[in-house]
């Protein structure tokens, strides 16, 4: 395992754990679908979340958040588009989709989340 790759999981355990406690219920974890993949999707009541998760390391030229671009956001939406339809939408009592983006930075072996709700939509 990389260290990029190890930074990575880390850091997607730190925002299921910060879903977790306010009140999220984890549906998935790297979901994937065709050639997409969704980092974490959660549920709290009727709305069910995409959450892409973010990191870099130390010294990177562009920050955990600056890191989407068009491309990705592209991406993204696709996914959430198949999601909602194949899935999500079928869920009893889910009746909304949001895109999240949480940025993950360690100090030592803590990690901070800064979260996004509503990030970009279509």
């Amino acid at each position: 395992m990389t260290a990029a790759h190890d930074r990575g999981v880390r850091a997607e355990e730190a925002v299921v754990d910060y879903l977790t406690t306010r009140g999220f219920t984890i549906l998935g974890r790297n979901v994937r679908l065709g050639a997409l993949e969704l980092d974490v999707v959660a549920r709290k009541g009727s709305l069910a979340a995409i959450v892409e998760v973010r990191t870099r390391g130390e010294g990177a030229y562009v920050g955990a958040l600056a890191s989407i671009d068009a491309r990705k956001r592209a991406s993204l939406l696709r996914a959430a588009e198949r999601i909602w339809r194949e899935r999500l939408s079928k869920l009893d009592g889910v009746e909304r989709l949001r895109l999240d983006v949480a940025a993950v930075t360690f100090d030592r072996d803590e990690a901070r989340v800064e979260y996004v709700a509503g990030a970009f939509t279509a």
